[in-house]
């Protein structure tokens, strides 16, 4: 028999299956106090036996092998010590795509596919030219795009890292030929009056206060320029929301994502550079959520 690979507080058996591996990780996952053990648990086994995760329940019995054994062994580690599941596997999924993630991007959020859907039942019917502000991993133009195959859109971010990260997921997922990607802090980079049919961003909103109160997960390995919005979470808004008219075609919608609390001191932010409140959108756990702005 060969030797135990160390997994505190239970070991992993390389002659093992993928089911006792399985059942081990998640119970260390369970005493660890994660969030959702089985979940994380059953992920992290399926990449390292190299199947999907439904492939893996199917086949519980197969003996997991002692090479991914040691791969489990390492991300069980790194999920231990509270590095997110989708940064172990340095991907994630966001509106049914993949994405890749690198350490300047955020990883796409479920409550951020109400930004998707929201922009979707209120862009134009003619072909939609999309400005995606704070692109990150490209995640939420990327989406649009493959919703409408007529429209193509620019993604602009400050770091030249989440630019090519992004321009990565367009060509992956099929859009690359509609979208573009620029570097540029918010709607500097931009030519006067470019006219957008629908203005989209998930920008920074995280008060800096709050910052060091933040889930470890989130703390340690989200890029905290991604997250930090100010002594009071809307400097970004500010910035956005300053320059929101010139941005906008006629017709055009402005939909931005917005922190617990958020929602009406942005419509006021907006109303206050002469944007028009449209409708503000819940996700799923019914939180205000995306706030809409017209010309």
């Amino acid at each position: 028999m060969t030797g135990h690979v160390a997994l505190d507080p239970v070991a992993l058996d390389p002659g093992g299956t993928r089911g006792a591996a399985l059942a081990a990780v998640r119970g260390a996952f369970a005493r660890a106090g994660l969030d959702e053990p089985a979940l994380d648990a059953r992920i992290l086994v399926a990449e390292a036996a190299g199947v999907r995760p439904g492939v893996l329940l199917a086949e519980l019995e197969r003996p997991l092998g002692a090479d991914a054994t040691a791969r489990l062994a390492g991300f069980a580690a790194r999920r231990l010590a509270h590095e997110p599941v989708w940064r172990i596997l340095g991907e994630a999924e966001f509106w049914g795509l993949r994405f890749r993630l690198a350490p300047q991007t955020l990883v796409p959020r479920p409550d951020t596919e109400t930004l998707v859907e929201t922009a979707l039942a209120l862009a134009p019917g003619r072909a939609p030219r999309i400005l995606d502000l704070g692109t990150g991993s490209g995640c939420i133009l990327v989406a649009l795009l493959a919703e409408r195959r007529d429209a193509s859109g620019i993604g602009l971010d400050r770091s030249e890292e989440a630019c090519r990260t992004a321009r990565e997921n367009a060509r992956a997922n099929g859009v690359g030929d509609r979208a573009a990607f620029v570097v540029g802090d918010w709607t500097g980079a931009l030519a006067p009056a470019p006219g957008f049919d629908l203005v989209v961003s998930n920008p920074p909103y995280i008060p800096e206060g709050d910052l060091p109160g933040l889930a470890r997960e989130v703390r340690a390995h989200d890029p905290v320029r991604a997250l930090d919005g100010g002594a009071d979470g809307l400097d970004a808004y500010r910035a956005i929301l300053a320059r929101g008219r010139d941005l906008l075609a006629p017709g055009g919608v402005l939909a931005v994502e917005v922190g617990i609390g958020q929602a009406e001191p942005v419509s006021r932010l907006g109303e206050t550079h002469g944007l028009v409140f449209l409708r503000l959108a819940r996700d799923l756990a019914g939180i205000p959520r995306i706030v809409v702005f017209g010309r």
